[in-house]
């Protein structure tokens, strides 16, 4: 009680700090009121939106505003790339003046333009000019270093020289290191600001994960993953393959209507206790959930971010998804169990016992339900918990939201009647090493979007597609899912979108199926590598704090060929069909 006690006092305080903190500057431009009063005088007022050649916001730029040479103003654009200036000059004085506007910003070249005070609309004493202005790349020192600190921290993932955390810990600190030394004496090397590696950091990831690991945590003192394993083994009638396949649909199915890392939260430990009970190594188990979870989620615009992401933008609707997408996604299924049967067949044989009827005698006995009270409880709120994830656009929620209040209450409930110990829940069950190494990935990724590598390869793709659908289809699906078997996802799907937008537009017949070559890449993708999707990372995460590891290396070996097979399947599947 004592320890609710002091959580609850901590979250008061926070949230009464967070309430009565002022909003944020970096919600809005950072412009402010005149900079100097003159009775009588004119004010003139400069507006805009500071955009790359993709079309898309910049954010952190500086603009420049001067006045027959001299400068009156400068201020840096929000988050949303406006910027605004509002300063006064002596009453008619704006009639023969010449108003100069420079933008600046790392990784960008400096742009300007010029105009006439004449030239600006004027109502009584305000004058008004709104001018959007267009900065195209420059790969500079700060473009250079980040892409090789990048490549280096992921060297130092592949190869297992360092933990993945303290890997991504490190290149993401030398970023910033860099960009505060030798970025503030030599600008062109400022990689990123501080609050911009901050903002990269997906917090709806974080708490996603957060909240779901607290539900699983509780959840596990009922004894109710152990008593899953019984029940799919019991199905499963001691065939080791089928049970695997009954799993496998399992999970593609839940990823399809859950976000996939949610369902991996949740199977991961009825997995491991399988294997045990079968004397199996669980990664031959894991590995083929983990590749079903990124292929069921890629079924459905809510399965996927990349999805949510693209839906959204192009206005696609969940059954369009279903429709376009669902079918290919149940053969890279069947793909998965045949190429399953063939990579760990032999493992699965070898897991086979004999007196079949005895052995699920023994696992009824071994494995029952211990607390069905707090299991009672924990499965309402679970299925509220589902109820929001489903819902979720319905109300405008991220759902992260739906997680962290599902946890709280369960954790609430367990603490209140004395089923679970608060300091070893945390200590235990929330995987901290995960949720960091996604803290530092996601600035990592961060700060080669804002340097600009991510719109490279977006550039290349526009320029070699050169209007032919099959180019451009091919280019889509397969440097999306190159890219995301080693980078997020999200932020190259999110500097795709205006690219295939336009592709979309431009080239005859394609329509929406540049839009699925998009999600199937990026979603299919995910399988690469063990950093390739969210749902890898915490999986063997799990499996890693519980004893069994996997290398770098050693997840590729298998998933990597298999995520060749499955795009490879997709990109077919576009070309021959086409779907709208």
């Amino acid at each position: 009680m004592q320890a609710l006690k002091h959580s609850l006092i901590l979250l008061i305080g926070l949230t009464l700090f967070f309430i009565a903190s002022p909003v944020s500057a970096g919600h809005g431009a950072k412009g402010g009121p005149p900079k100097a009063v003159i009775p009588g005088g004119d004010t003139i007022n400069i507006s805009g939106i500071i955009l790359d050649s993709h079309k898309e916001a910049i954010d952190e730029a500086e603009v420049l505003f001067l006045v027959n040479g001299k400068e009156i103003d400068r201020v840096i654009t929000a988050h949303n790339g406006k910027y605004v200036s509002r300063f006064q000059l002596k009453k008619g004085q704006i009639q023969s003046a010449t108003i100069h506007v420079e933008v600046h910003k790392t990784s960008f070249k400096s742009q300007s333009l010029e105009f006439k005070g004449s030239e600006l609309a004027q109502k009584y004493d305000q004058f008004y000019i709104s001018e959007d202005i267009t900065m195209p790349r420059f790969l500079g020192p700060a473009f250079w270093i980040s892409t090789i600190v990048f490549i280096l921290a992921y060297v130092l993932i592949a190869f297992e020289l360092l933990h993945r955390t303290v890997a991504a810990m490190l290149g993401a600190s030398l970023m910033l290191v860099i960009s505060y030394t030798i970025g503030t004496v030599l600008p062109e090397y400022h990689i990123f600001s501080f609050e911009r590696a901050i903002s990269s950091i997906d917090m709806n990831v974080i708490f996603l994960l957060m909240g779901m690991m607290i539900i699983v945590g509780v959840l596990k003192h009922t004894g109710v993953f152990q008593w899953c394993a019984y029940v799919s083994y019991k199905l499963a009638k001691g065939k080791v393959f089928l049970l695997v396949v009954y799993l496998m649909i399992f999970t593609a199915v839940s990823s399809a209507f859950l976000d996939n890392v949610t369902t991996m939260l949740l199977l991961t430990g009825v997995a491991i206790e399988i294997s045990i009970s079968l004397s199996l190594n669980p990664l031959v188990l894991l590995i083929p959930l983990v590749l079903a979870s990124n292929i069921g989620g890629t079924a459905t615009l809510i399965g996927d971010p990349p999805n949510i992401m693209i839906g959204s933008y192009a206005g696609l609707t969940f059954m369009d998804f279903v429709v376009a997408i669902a079918l290919i996604c149940g053969v890279a299924m069947v793909a998965l169990v045949i190429f399953s049967k063939l990579v760990w067949g032999k493992a699965y044989a070898a897991a086979k016992v004999e007196n079949v009827s005895e052995y699920i005698k023994d696992l009824k006995e071994k494995y029952p339900i211990t607390d069905p009270i707090l299991l009672t409880y924990g499965l309402a709120i679970l299925g509220f918990v589902v109820f929001l994830f489903l819902s979720h656009g319905y109300w405008h929620m991220e759902v992260s939201v739906a997680a962290l209040m599902g946890a709280s209450v369960l954790f609430t409930v367990a603490i209140l009647t004395g089923k679970v110990n608060l300091i070893e829940l945390i200590e235990k069950d929330i995987e901290w090493p995960t949720l960091m190494f996604f803290i530092f990935l996601f600035m990592l990724v961060g700060a080669v979007e804002s340097s600009g590598l991510l719109a490279l390869v977006a550039d290349w793709i526009l320029t070699l597609s050169a209007g032919n659908f099959v180019v451009a289809c091919s280019l889509i699906i397969w440097v999306a899912a190159i890219m995301s078997a080693f980078v997020d996802n999200i932020p190259f799907t999110a500097t795709m979108l205006p690219i295939v937008a336009y592709l979309s537009t431009v080239i005859p017949g394609s329509e929406n199926t540049l839009w699925w070559a998009l999600a199937l890449g990026a979603c299919f993708g995910g399988n690469g590598t063990i950093i390739g999707a969210s749902a890898n990372v915490v999986t063997m995460g799990i499996a890693e704090s519980r004893g069994y590891r996997i290398s770098f290396g050693g997840f590729m070996k298998t998933a990597f060929p298999f995520m060749i097979i499955s795009v490879l399947i997709a990109h077919a599947w576009l070309l021959i069909f086409r779907p709208q």
